[in-house]
């Protein structure tokens, strides 16, 4: 019996005495959507030693549920198996009678597919280790309700917990009894929008958080009347929802992002690491800004980091730096990637980051001068004199800084570089044409 049986095994008395009866095996494809197959409970150690099949063509899966079209990716033909992560098997607080697992994919030997999302985290984790570095994540998500909606009022503003309060309260309490711990939730910019933090965790176990947390929200919206939307822009004119990411780097119990000699006290490892990921922005926004839709977000002075540039808590920079309590910086100094949204595939961002960062600590990088202001509004020769860009514009400018990528194409290897760069290129001409309104209708409800 594999570990994964014996972990099955163990789980059903307390999954029974739960109430669940039936078990979702979650993962995400290359377009950011969640996908899922579900199975009885009484089937999972079967299914968690041999698997249950999923065909391979949804690497090539777009939005809108049709296929991208790409040699040696996808496809019709073949199959691979789908095992559960038993050590996150979660009976969902808000779907009585279910519980959630996330997945890996297998191929048909039992191999690691190549194209795992899973897979490729948990190898960027073990290159990190093998250099003694550990990292800590955390998402915050963003989404906003509809059909009507509720939340109305000032931006943040406290009346609006006159009619969300209800609905908050559940969302947090079926977050807090499946296991996550949440830091923080409020209403957010624009009417009818939220956000929920989460505590910083190991990168796979952040990202499947992220995938948990979505899906907690939807359940829980839905009983109340509502529909979550994650999608960059969910009105024509809105500011739309982000998907920030927050990162520290450790060896043993020393945050390398505090402590040292280096720009703002960091180590020369944690600034190395930080100048990785600087350095690899407009080729990581083809991963964090995934969709058509997500250009449309991206504007200047809208918070959404859209400069690739630095600065200490500075929240139009697209790498926030975050030092937290003095009293505490040494355990809350962290980065906040600001520029990626929900579209993107959680597992694809925090194993990307980790690759360009760890790229920046081989070749002992450094960070630029910090930016401590609004570079929107600042003088073309002066962002130029400071090396500051704007990030890519749209997806086609995004993939060709990702095509150009040695770091992510050694990185996640080519099957699963080639099959992301298919899904990218096939959305991109997809949504060709549309206007903003139209990209936004389509995209709506989808993530």
């Amino acid at each position: 019996m594999t570990d994964r049986a014996a972990g099955a095994e163990q789980a059903m008395a307390g999954m029974a005495e739960a109430g669940v009866r039936v078990v979702a095996l979650s993962w995400v494809d290359n377009a950011g959507v969640s996908r899922m197959k579900a199975v009885p409970l009484g089937r999972l150690p079967q299914l968690a030693d041999h698997g249950v099949g999923m065909s391979p063509v949804f690497d090539t899966f777009l939005v809108d549920d049709s296929v991208a079209r790409a040699d040696g990716h996808g496809g019709p033909v073949g199959d691979l198996l789908l095992l559960p992560e038993m050590n996150r098997l979660t009976p969902l607080a808000a779907q009585p009678g279910w519980a959630w697992a996330p997945a890996d994919r297998f191929s048909q030997d039992g191999a690691p597919y190549p194209g795992c999302h899973r897979s490729f985290v948990n190898r960027m984790v073990q290159g990190a280790a093998d250099l003694g570095l550990r990292l800590l994540m955390g998402f915050e998500t963003e989404w906003s309700v509809g059909p009507g909606r509720i939340g109305d009022g000032p931006a943040y503003g406290l009346s609006r917990l006159a009619d969300s309060g209800a609905y908050l309260l559940d969302v947090v309490d079926a977050l807090t009894a499946q296991g996550v711990e949440v830091l923080q939730v409020h209403p957010e910019y624009e009417p009818g929008q939220f956000e929920v933090s989460t505590a910083a965790d190991g990168p796979l176990c952040a990202a499947d958080t992220a995938v948990l947390v979505r899906h907690t929200v939807r359940t829980v919206s839905h009983a109340h009347g509502l529909q979550a939307s994650f999608a960059p822009l969910t009105t024509a004119s809105g500011i739309g929802n982000g998907g920030h990411l927050h990162l520290s780097l450790w060896r043993g119990e020393e945050n390398l992002l505090h402590g040292g000699s280096g720009a703002r006290g960091m180590t020369a490892e944690g600034e190395a690491f930080l100048a990785g990921v600087l350095r690899s922005l407009p080729a990581l926004t083809a991963i964090g800004c995934p969709a058509p839709a997500s250009y449309l977000r991206l504007a200047p002075s809208a918070w959404a980091g859209v400069y690739r540039c630095w600065g200490w808590e500075n929240r139009e920079a697209a790498l926030r730096f975050v030092t937290g309590p003095a009293d505490r910086a040494s355990r809350c100094t962290n980065a906040e990637l600001k520029c990626f949204d929900q579209a993107a595939n959680p597992y694809l961002v925090v194993g990307s980051v980790i690759a360009a960062g760890l790229a920046g600590c081989e070749e002992a990088l450094r960070l630029p001068e910090e930016y401590g202001d609004d570079p929107a509004h600042a003088d073309t020769d002066d962002l130029e004199r400071l090396g500051i860009e704007r990030l890519p514009t749209s997806l086609d400018e995004a993939v060709g800084h990702l095509k150009g990528s040695a770091v992510l194409r050694k990185a996640m290897g080519d099957h699963l570089f080639g099959s992301v760069l298919a899904v990218r290129g096939a959305e991109d001409s997809l949504f060709a044409g549309r206007t903003r309104a139209e990209t936004v209708e389509a995209t709506r409800w989808r993530y």
